[in-house]
């Protein structure tokens, strides 16, 4: 049984894409530790620095307390404790919907809820760049799955013609994200929900990236453009700018029933944590607050810092190219160069990671920067002066 998968490993470490887990023993921040070596921090989606924020770890210890650690069973078997309850109505208000519904993780929210939305007889359009729970969501509902080159409108308004045209009585389905969670764009949002409303569709917005970081108190893209009205289904997690864990869709009351009723991932799952719950709506109620908006603008004045020092173009107003969120790619091509470059400024102090195949094309690897609002402007200005000197090098160091 030991050698079950050696020939398969080795094709992975021969084509630079095998991976190993990294033991961190310190709390995510801005400074973590990895086997003794303490490393700033730019791998992590904690945007706003809350993940070990005092505010959520007070509220986390209260629910402890009063609630216990486990939630026993799924919400439908053992009944639903009040953080519970608490946090999806701070949700829907939060993100302007009608009611909301979590689930244990942002994965498990995609997967529960696609299905439940669309079956063999109906239409699935995909942009390219969604993450993987998206296409596995859309693969698991059996419906037609179509997929558009990324914020391609062209091709996704042919595809709805298509459908329309041969698929007369379906549902159709139009999902994307926000923000794209490798290349740090944006999607163009204005005019998706103008074909979306053109064709009779429905439209799945998954704002992760987006959410604690783009908009007033960062409600996210759709509520920065005024369109969370014209979008069916809102999703997100708490896992990112919240700083907790977990998942969740928004919309209408009768599409929150559906799902309690029809998602396979919420009513086969127990319930997170009641800590997580009080938690996270600890960080909504953060977020809502004068300190909460100060904080993401602090963010924002972190990557104008880095774009600056690392001398990449300010993105154009209502831009859909990279520069509208916290992520920043810095694309290599060879996914060998980008593990020595990864190496390279893991040698130097800083911890970014170098992403490959699966995760991107072959061929596209990249090392991912993630600024937080954590991280100090030295810090920033280190790691850009170590990025632009490994790279202008003729060959980065293993």
């Amino acid at each position: 049984m030991s050698e079950l998968f050696h020939e398969q490993l080795q094709a992975l470490r021969a084509q630079s894409l095998h991976r190993k887990l990294r033991e961190i023993g310190t709390a995510q921040g801005p400074e973590v530790e990895i086997v003794g070596q303490q490393l700033v921090n730019f791998s992590s989606n904690d945007y706003l620095g809350l993940a070990n924020d005092p505010l959520l770890r007070e509220a986390a210890t209260a629910a402890v307390a009063e609630f216990g650690v486990g939630a026993g069973a799924s919400r439908l078997i053992s009944g639903t404790q009040s953080p519970h309850v608490r946090l999806e109505m701070a949700l829907a208000q939060w993100k302007g919907a009608a009611a909301a519904l979590c689930f244990s993780s942002g994965y498990a929210a995609a997967v529960g809820t696609l299905p439940a939305l669309a079956g063999k007889q109906d239409v699935i359009l995909l942009d390219k760049l969604c993450h993987a729970s998206l296409i596995d969501g859309a693969k698991l509902s059996g419906a037609t799955l179509r997929v558009f080159p990324h914020n391609h409108l062209g091709k996704l308004e042919s595809h709805l013609e298509w459908a329309r045209r041969e698929r007369p009585e379906a549902r159709v389905v139009i999902v994307t994200e926000s923000v794209f969670s490798m290349d740090g764009d944006r999607a163009p949002l204005r005019e998706l929900v103008g074909l979306k409303r053109r064709f009779k569709a429905l439209l799945l917005l998954d704002e992760a990236h987006a959410v604690g970081v783009i908009g007033t108190h960062g409600r996210g893209l759709a509520a920065e453009e005024n369109l969370t009205q014209h979008i069916e289904v809102q999703m997100g997690t708490l896992s990112k700018a919240l700083g907790v864990s977990g998942g969740y869709i928004c919309g209408s009351r009768t599409l929150i029933e559906w799902l309690v009723n029809r998602a396979r991932s919420f009513i086969f799952s127990t319930a997170p944590p009641p800590a997580l719950a009080a938690a996270a709506t600890a960080a909504l109620e953060f977020l809502g607050s004068p300190a909460g908006e100060e904080r993401r603008l602090k963010l924002w004045r972190r990557i104008e810092t880095l774009r600056k020092a690392l001398q990449l173009p300010p993105p154009l107003p209502g831009s859909t190219t990279p520069g509208g969120s916290a992520i920043h790619p810095l694309m290599v091509g060879d996914e060998q160069e980008a593990i020595d470059l990864s190496r390279a400024l893991q040698t130097e102090g800083f911890l970014v990671p170098a992403i490959r195949y699966p995760t991107v094309a072959k061929g596209a690897a990249r090392l991912r920067i993630t600024v937080t609002a954590a991280n100090a402007e030295p810090q920033i200005l280190a790691l850009a002066e170590a990025v632009n000197r490994l790279r202008a090098a003729p060959a980065v160091a293993a």
